[in-house]
Parts: structure tokens; C-alpha cells; sequence
């Protein structure tokens, strides 16, 4: 999803005033600097421990690193969204700082990091704002990050507003001990099937769903195949002869 500023119309609704408030081996502690929060540190191509990456590339070390909290001025249009969403938040008695955890800016996107337990409210005034009119929601992705304690997964909606051509994007955590977040399929009833492939891979428990099944894997799979900790697994081959073990039974290069 790729975000370009100034791409959108000038906004000519009248906005409410201004009410701003400016891998899995060898994790570090969180630290925040101006090029994010680094929440651990990865070694080889796909973050295997004790054997699984036969790619080759044990020697790679990368840092995980999420976008940390930005600064006004956003740039073009990302400040008049701002400013409606925390303003209409605050029309309705709910302090923008309580609702909203941090405002990200990064790769020309807009993300307002949610506390879950607000989701529904912001969604909803995302959509019936006439000055922000996010009429769309072309879904949710979930996403496990084992080292950010406490808050290991992440639900990422995308949200487009069709009056407006301007794409944003709202972003919940949950931790693993706790994987609840409220549905938003009546707010926005198509991210019915999007909240139920999200539970299907990832384990997140929409609240609130009308029939949060599985919806990829049979209903009686055990576990949750895109969580980082989810084992390889699969099935031992025979090809030409050769007996080709499971792939977390492979030999490991890193």
C-alpha cells in the first residue's frame, strides 16, 4: 500500500479547530531513537534457531526496528487528517492522547496507533467525519513480532476514503497472553472474511464478530501456521530414492 503526499484533493470540508497534542535470537532491550524503536535482533535470512534456515544465510544480522512516533509538521494533507481525527475525538469527550498511542509518518504512509479498547470509536469517526469520510476498509493484516513483548501482535487496517483519494491506515495490538480486539465489522461490514483469515493465521480474537471461524485451514487445525513460533513441520518425501526430511528436521547453514 504506498501512500503519496499531496496526491489527494484539497480537503474543503470545514474541520473541527486545530486540537493537536504535538528475530527471535538475541533480542536487545526496547530502546527509542530517532530512527525507531529496536525491539530485537535477527540472524539469518528467516530468524531460525537451532537448525530450520537452509538458506545459506546464517551470517546475516538485522535489526528489528519499528517506526517510532513523529513529529509535526507531518507534511501536506497528513496534518488536516490529523487534526479532524483528534478534534472529533475530543467533541466526543474522549481525550486524543487516551484513544491515540503515537502518529507514525513513515515510507509516505499515515498510521494512528490505537489502544484496542478505542478502536471502534476512532473507526467509526473515521468513516462518518464528513472531513474525513474514510468511507473504505480494503481490509486487515496481522502481523507477530515475538520480541515486542507485551504487544507481540499487531492487527494493521487499511482504510481509504473514496471522497477524498486519501489512504490511512489504524494499527492495534494485542499481547499474546490477552489476543483480544474488538471487531469493526459493523462499522465496516466487508472486513468480515479480512478479521477471520487474521484470526485463521495469527490467533487474534475479534470481539464482537458475528462468526469468527476458520476460514483458510480446516476447522480442526491445530495452532496458528503465520505465527512467528509456529513450527515448520510438515512431511517427510521419498524423491528418487532419497528420504527428504520435514523442513524443521533439515540440516541448518546458519
Amino acid at each position: 500500500m504506498t501512500d503519496k503526499k499531496g496526491n489527494g484533493p484539497a480537503n474543503g470540508t470545514p474541520g473541527h479547530a486545530a486540537n493537536a497534542a504535538n528475530g527471535a535470537n538475541g533480542s536487545v532491550p526496547k530502546q527509542q531513537n530517532e530512527a525507531g524503536e529496536v525491539i530485537g535482533v535477527r540472524r539469518g535470512m528467516f530468524g531460525a534457531n537451532n537448525g530450520g534456515d537452509t538458506s545459506g544465510y546464517g551470517g546475516l544480522v538485522r535489526t528489528v526496528r519499528l517506526p517510532g512516533a513523529s513529529s509535526r509538521p507531518y507534511g501536506g494533507w497528513f496534518d488536516e487528517v490529523a487534526d479532524e481525527l483528534e478534534g472529533a475525538l475530543e467533541e466526543q469527550g474522549l481525550l486524543p492522547g487516551n484513544a491515540i498511542e503515537k502518529t507514525v509518518v513513515d515510507r509516505d504512509e499515515l498510521t494512528f496507533h490505537i489502544h484496542r479498547e478505542h478502536l471502534l470509536q476512532v473507526a467509526r469517526t473515521c468513516r462518518d467525519d464528513p472531513a474525513l469520510r474514510f468511507e473504505l476498509c480494503t481490509g486487515v493484516s496481522g502481523v507477530h513480532f515475538l520480541e515486542d513483548k507485551g504487544r507481540e501482535l499487531h492487527a494493521v487496517y487499511h482504510l481509504r476514503s473514496i471522497t477524498h483519494n486519501r489512504l490511512i491506515r489504524l494499527e492495534v495490538t494485542a499481547p499474546d497472553a490477552d489476543p483480544h480486539i474488538p471487531s469493526v465489522v459493523e462499522v465496516y461490514p466487508t472486513n468480515d472474511w479480512h478479521e477471520r483469515e487474521v484470526y485463521d493465521f495469527f490467533g487474534l480474537i475479534f470481539d464482537g464478530h458475528p462468526a469468527l471461524t476458520r476460514i483458510m485451514m480446516p476447522d480442526d487445525w491445530q495452532g496458528f501456521p503465520q505465527r512467528k513460533d509456529y513450527s515448520l513441520g510438515g512431511i517427510p518425501v521419498e524423491y528418487k530414492g532419497a528420504q527428504i526430511p520435514a523442513p524443521d528436521q533439515r540440516r541448518s547453514y546458519s
